[in-house]
C-alpha cells in the first residue's frame, strides 16, 4: 500500500539458492571480535519513518549484542516479502499481516512471531479542503484505491460498519503508486492507504493540511505489519530465530525512548529517504499503532490470541482468506515476544 517508486538490488542467484535450500547461516566478526550471525530482513517497502527501530537497533548494537549482523533490505510490497520470507529467499520479513494470512490461506510454510503494528493504519487519507471528517463524508466521493489489495477489500466491511453502501463511494482504481498522484492532482478526493505513510508525505509535498479516517476509530480495527519468517528457518534455526524475535522487541523498545535518535539513525538508508520531518511524523504516527487495549503496557510485538481472532475474523469476512484458521496457524505464539 506504499506510494513510492524504487529500485531494489538484486540478490544473487547463488545466495537465493543457498537460502530456500535451507543452507547455513553465514557468520561474520564484529569490529570487537564477537562472532555474529549474518541475517537479512526485508521491510514491506522502501524505508520510511515507521522502520526506524530497526535502524536504531543497528546502530546501537542492539542486533550485535544477540550475536547477529542485520542486513536491512527494502521490499516491494508485503505480499512479495511474504513470497520471499515463505520461499526462504531472505531470512525474516517486515509485512502486513493481511499478506500472510492469504498466503497461509493458499499453502505457503510462513509464521507470523509478532505483529507490532496492532492499530492498523488503514485510512482514507485526503486533503483538509474535502470536508472528509466523519464516513458519512464519503458520501458521493471519488476515492483512488489498487484493486484487490486488502485495504480495498476491507474498504467495504468498513462501510457497511458504518451506515454505507459501497455504490455510495465511487472508487477509482489505480496501481499503488498512482494513488498519491490522483488525489494531488484533483483527480480523486482521497485515497485508500496507511495513515503513519502517504499523509505526512503529501502534506510536505503539496504545503497543504491532510485528514486520516482511520478504520480503527470507526469500528473496524485489524493487526498490520509484524516480523515473519519461513517454516524451514523456524524449523532450522529456531535459536536465530529468538535471538531476532529477542532483538527486535528491545530495538523498538528503545526507539521508542529516544525518538530523535531512532530518526536519525535512518539517515542514509537510502536515496529516496523522505525528509526529517517526514520521517519524524511517520515514525511518531507508527508508535501509537503499537497496541491494542489487551497489549497496552506490554513490549512491542507481544500479542493475544483474542486480537488474532479478531484479525482472522475481519479478512475471512473481507474474503482475502477462504477459511478461518486459529491463531496457531498463522502465528508461532511461543517464539513471538513473551513480555
Amino acid at each position: 500500500m506504499k506510494l513510492r517508486t524504487f529500485a531494489i538490488a538484486l540478490v544473487p542467484a547463488l545466495a537465493l539458492t543457498a537460502a530456500a535450500c535451507g543452507g547455513g547461516s553465514e557468520e561474520t566478526t564484529s569490529a570487537s571480535g564477537k562472532k555474529l550471525t549474518k541475517v537479512s530482513l526485508t521491510l514491506n517497502w522502501y524505508p520510511y519513518g515507521e522502520h526506524a527501530p530497526f535502524y536504531y537497533g543497528v546502530k546501537q548494537k542492539i542486533y550485535e549484542k544477540h550475536g547477529i549482523d542485520l542486513e536491512i533490505k527494502a521490499g516491494q510490497g508485503s505480499q512479495k516479502t511474504v513470497q520471499a520470507t515463505g520461499a526462504g529467499q531472505t531470512d525474516f520479513g517486515w509485512a502486513d499481516t493481511p499478506a500472510l494470512l492469504a498466503a497461509v490461506d493458499k499453502g505457503m510454510p510462513i509464521k507470523s512471531i509478532g505483529v507490532y503494528l496492532q492499530t492498523t493504519p488503514a485510512s482514507v487519507q485526503a486533503f483538509e479542503t474535502t470536508g472528509i471528517k466523519t464516513p458519512a463524508d464519503l458520501k458521493g466521493k471519488k476515492i483512488a484505491g489498487t484493486a484487490g489489495d486488502a485495504l480495498s477489500r476491507t474498504f467495504p466491511v468498513f462501510l457497511k460498519k458504518n451506515g454505507l453502501a459501497e455504490t455510495d463511494v465511487r472508487i477509482q482504481n489505480t496501481d499503488p503508486a498512482g494513488k498519491m498522484a490522483a488525489v494531488m492532482s484533483g483527480q480523486a478526493d482521497g485515497l485508500v492507504g496507511f495513515a503513519n505513510d502517504q499523509g505526512p508525505i503529501m502534506k510536505d509535498k503539496s504545503k497543504k493540511a491532510t485528514t486520516a479516517l482511520r478504520f480503527s476509530e470507526h469500528g473496524l480495527n485489524f493487526f498490520s505489519n509484524g516480523l515473519m519468517v519461513g517454516e524451514r528457518k523456524l524449523k532450522s534455526d529456531g535459536d536465530l530465530v529468538k535471538r531476532m524475535v529477542a532483538a527486535t522487541s528491545e530495538s523498538w523498545t528503545a526507539a521508542q525512548k529516544d525518538e530523535a535518535g531512532a530518526v536519525a539513525s535512518m539517515a542514509g538508508a537510502s536515496d529516496q529517504l523522505p525528509p526529517v520531518p517526514v520521517v519524524t511524523e511517520q515514525f511518531k504516527a507508527t508508535l501509537g499503532l503499537l497496541h491494542t487495549d489487551a497489549t497496552k503496557g506490554k513490549a512491542p510485538g507481544v500479542n493475544t490470541e483474542a486480537d488474532w481472532k479478531t484479525t482472522i475474523d475481519v479478512f475471512h469476512q473481507a474474503g482475502v482468506i477462504s477459511k478461518a484458521q486459529a491463531p496457531a496457524e498463522y502465528w508461532q505464539a511461543d517464539t513471538a515476544p513473551q513480555g
